[in-house]
């Protein structure tokens, strides 16, 4: 389905954005797999690809610096080739009511979730234009389309991703590339998994579904909308929650 397909996935080292490396490459992409904290993580995704066949490369970037941004996507040509693929997954979260949330813990997360997609999507949007081709999937959240308690940064990030993205494809939907997003609900990750019992049962009541995402479903939407079959589809953001957001 990406036989020949080269990717980059920012925050690609656990959780999500693992996984959806690991997804592209089982679907034929060579990837670039970017982190910021744990080079161990990022090596070991790198190595469960080339186990797959596939090229991989490990490339350290802080998405919230720009200068980072170039100089990874410079890396990534370089070794790779041109990038046929985004995947602006790299974020953090910190959470606190508004009434005591820092200034500090606004940027930060803002910095992050938002402009480091900013800094990638303009990147990849330049090299795209010139070869008229490509696919920019950012991930976002349920909380950017419905909000949650504790979370105004973090709402205010994923929901600028969403806005960011209808922008994006409308400016390059004459170039042949296509701009969308995922907005993951709750995801079995180690951090719900640390949640206690009774705050899982309360989440668990509001997904019709009645379970808890895994980062496969996420990487899977991902790897979706990366394909030709979704040629025809820009400017979305594809919920993969459950059904949380009915």
């Amino acid at each position: 389905m990406l036989e020949g397909k080269i990717a980059l996935v920012t925050g690609a080292g656990r959780g999500i954005g693992r996984e959806t490396a690991l997804t592209l490459a089982r679907y034929g992409a060579d990837v670039a797999v970017n982190y910021s904290g744990s080079r161990e993580g990022a090596q070991n995704t790198a190595a469960e690809i080339q186990a797959m066949g596939r090229r991989a490369l490990v490339v350290h970037a802080d998405v919230t610096k720009e200068a980072d941004c170039t100089a990874m996507f410079h890396e990534v040509e370089d070794a790779l080739g041109k990038i046929d693929i985004l995947v602006n997954n790299a974020g953090i979260t910190r959470d606190s009511l508004a009434v005591r949330m820092s200034e500090e813990a606004f940027d930060a997360v803002l910095d992050t979730n938002l402009k480091g997609t900013f800094f990638c999507m303009k990147l990849a949007a330049a090299s795209m234009i010139k070869k008229r081709s490509g696919r920019i999937i950012s991930v976002s959240s349920i909380s950017g389309v419905r909000g949650n308690a504790g979370q105004m940064n973090y709402c205010a990030a994923k929901a600028g991703v969403i806005g960011m993205t209808k922008c994006l494809a409308r400016e390059l939907a004459a170039r042949g590339v296509t701009v969308n997003a995922v907005a993951p609900g709750y995801i079995d990750t180690d951090m719900t998994a640390a949640l206690p019992e009774r705050a899982k049962q309360e989440i668990l009541s509001q997904i019709p579904l009645k379970r808890m995402g895994s980062a496969r479903d996420v990487a899977e939407a991902i790897a979706f909308l990366a394909s030709d079959g979704a040629g025809y589809i820009t400017g979305q953001t594809l919920l993969v929650d459950g059904g949380m957001g009915i």
